[in-house]
């Protein structure tokens, strides 16, 4: 998940740079919403395995 927020946030910096407004905003939100999900499931996995 890590992976994808990484290069999405690569590709909304390149899309930035050169002037795709839309996709800069497109690709900046889904880097966004993946690295959220890495953080959740990140902190879970440390949960779990403290119980374990």
């Amino acid at each position: 998940m890590l992976n994808y927020a990484i290069t999405f946030l690569l590709i909304a910096l390149v899309a930035g740079i050169l002037g795709f407004g839309v996709v800069a905003g497109t690709a900046a939100s889904i880097a966004k919403i993946c690295f959220v999900i890495f953080l959740v499931l990140f902190v879970a996995s440390l949960l779990r395995g403290k119980r374990a």
